[in-house]
Formats: structure tokens, C-alpha cells, sequence
């Protein structure tokens, strides 16, 4: 018995919770709730910081959207593009003949005033 007694420990007693200091013109609810200004000043707190943190990102998405959509005034001018350049493929072979018998022609003149200098006028028919 003097064993058991020895062996509990007393209980010590907790202090009492000092009270929260009462500023004037707030009042402190129980449920935690704003009202009034605060509930004001949080709400358009909370939209600059949204509106600072979305901004670009719907600017991105936007610009995103505006490319995507491509007016008929563009698409024609696309189209009239991809013409012309189906054209100009097709006349690669004709500039390629055309390349050659220049060279061709070249050659025949540059022969052609060779020719007369290596003859004398005599020799000639």
C-alpha cells in the first residue's frame, strides 16, 4: 500500500489560459467567420492575387485561340500562294532545257570566233 502510494504521481495543475486582448471595433467570433471589412479586404485580396497569378496564362490561351482561327481572307491568299508554286515546279524542266541550249549556244559562238582566228581568210571557201 505505501508502495502504491509512492509510485502515483501527484497531479499538477494546468494555468488558466490568459484572455485574447479585445481591440476596439472587432469583434472576435466563435465560428472564425469574417465579417464586415475584413471579409471585404480578404475577398479583393484574394482576386489581385488570383488576377496577378491568371493573367498570363489567359493571355497565352487566348493568343493560342487567335492563331488557331484563320480568317477566309488569309486562307485565299494560302491558296493563291500554293498556285503559284505548283507553276513554278512545273516549269523547272523547261528552265532546265532552256539552261542547256544557252550553254549550247555559247559553246557554238565561242567556237565560231575561235575558228576564223586559227584561219587565214585565204585558206578559207
Amino acid at each position: 500500500m505505501i508502495a502504491d502510494l509512492l509510485q502515483q504521481q501527484p497531479e499538477i495543475p494546468t494555468p488558466p489560459e490568459p484572455p485574447l486582448p479585445q481591440i476596439p471595433g472587432q469583434e472576435v467570433s466563435v465560428t472564425g467567420s469574417l465579417e464586415g471589412w475584413d471579409a471585404v479586404l480578404a475577398l479583393l485580396g484574394t482576386l489581385i492575387v488570383l488576377a496577378v497569378v491568371l493573367w498570363p496564362l489567359v493571355r497565352a490561351i487566348a493568343r493560342r485561340i487567335e492563331a488557331g482561327a484563320v480568317s477566309a481572307e488569309a486562307r485565299h491568299e494560302l491558296e493563291g500562294l500554293q498556285e503559284r508554286v505548283r507553276l513554278l515546279e512545273e516549269s523547272q524542266p523547261r528552265l532546265a532545257e532552256l539552261e542547256e541550249r544557252l550553254d549550247f549556244a555559247e559553246r557554238v559562238l565561242a567556237r565560231g570566233q575561235e575558228a576564223p582566228a586559227a584561219v587565214p581568210r585565204s585558206e578559207r571557201p
